[in-house]
């Protein structure tokens, strides 16, 4: 199966239950094949948990949910080593970690030393628990939701746990059209509970292979280095995109290509996964952040419409 196959039949499948965000589920797929993981960041109501739901149910990989918590402990997340009385021994038991698909619902309310617990997964696809390191199976994809509104009882994610996320997405309001058909599909009876898994774990490993070979040309590349150096020139900003940023945003650009169907990289593919791969790694200056319109993504937005865009051919 090919990128572009395997991102129509997902998309499909979960635009029975998500609709009017074809963008958006665009977005995760390609950080499925990418290799990395979601943070999904709107006020409640607009479908996130929902949505992380359709896309594990879509694909024939064990998932796991965790309701973060303030009681929530990093045991409860990698695992536990236990006395067994029966055989006089220590032995390990799994956290939720050990899965395919992970929904870390509400991940602002764990506090900062369980949030720590899934940095070493996220980043290395491993676990250590007591001097023992756990490697995790293939593929690991964690979706992870928050409210950015309500702050009473939540702890923000440190700007190394955000680093963690290829992308953060904003699902908002859906459109009126979407909205209506929403109503109609959507009764005693709930859509979520007729979709299944429409693609394995090997369709994803041949769909990822395929997008971390597309081509990156060598002006592609520089000019994902002038959108990271305009990041770290411009003045509302205190600290700007990271070499990992980069890696992020070459690997998104990629899989955003080769579910286009491409096998080269242009610069509209990195200018699509841009917004989503950069402002969540960005702080800006508190001068800047009070200024009506000197957000992280309007500074993104800026630094895109500043930066010359390279005009050869990519092919």
């Amino acid at each position: 199966m090919t990128a572009q196959e395997f991102g129509k039949t997902l998309g499909d499948n979960i635009s029975k239950v998500i609709m009017g965000k074809e963008r958006e589920i665009r977005i995760i797929t390609a950080a499925l094949l990418a290799g990395g993981h979601v943070l999904l960041e709107d006020v409640p109501g607009t479908g996130k948990t929902m949505l992380a739901r359709a896309a594990a149910k879509s694909l024939d990989c064990e998932f796991r949910r965790i309701q973060f918590t303030p009681d929530l402990l990093p045991s409860d997340i990698t695992g536990i080593n236990f006395f067994n009385m029966k055989t006089q021994e220590f032995v390990f038991r799994r956290g939720s970690v050990f899965t395919n698909v992970l929904l870390a619902d509400e991940i602002n309310r764990a506090t900062p030393r369980t949030q720590s617990a899934l940095l070493e997964c996220m980043e290395e696809k491993q676990t250590t628990v007591d001097g023992e390191t756990y490697k995790l199976e293939a593929p690991f994809f964690v979706i992870a939701t928050q409210n950015p509104v309500e702050t009473a009882g939540t702890y923000p994610l440190p700007e190394a746990q955000l680093d963690r996320f290829i992308v953060r997405l904003h699902l908002g309001y859906s459109p009126r059209r979407s909205e209506l058909d929403m109503l109609a599909a959507i009764g005693e009876h709930h859509p979520i509970e007729d979709i299944g898994a429409v693609l394995t774990k090997a369709d994803i490993a041949e769909a990822s292979h395929e997008a971390m070979n597309v081509k990156l040309g060598e002006a592609s590349a520089d000019y994902i280095c002038e959108i990271g150096e305009a990041t770290r020139r411009n003045e509302k900003v205190r600290l700007g995109l990271s070499p990992r940023g980069l890696l992020a945003m070459k690997r998104m650009a990629q899989a955003y290509a080769a579910l286009d169907g491409r096998n080269y990289v242009t610069p509209d593919h990195i200018k699509t996964v841009a917004p989503y791969v950069i402002p969540h790694r960005l702080i800006c200056k508190e001068y800047a952040v009070s200024r009506k319109g000197s957000t992280a993504d309007d500074v993104v937005k800026q630094i895109l419409d500043d930066t010359p865009v390279p005009t050869e051919d990519f092919r």
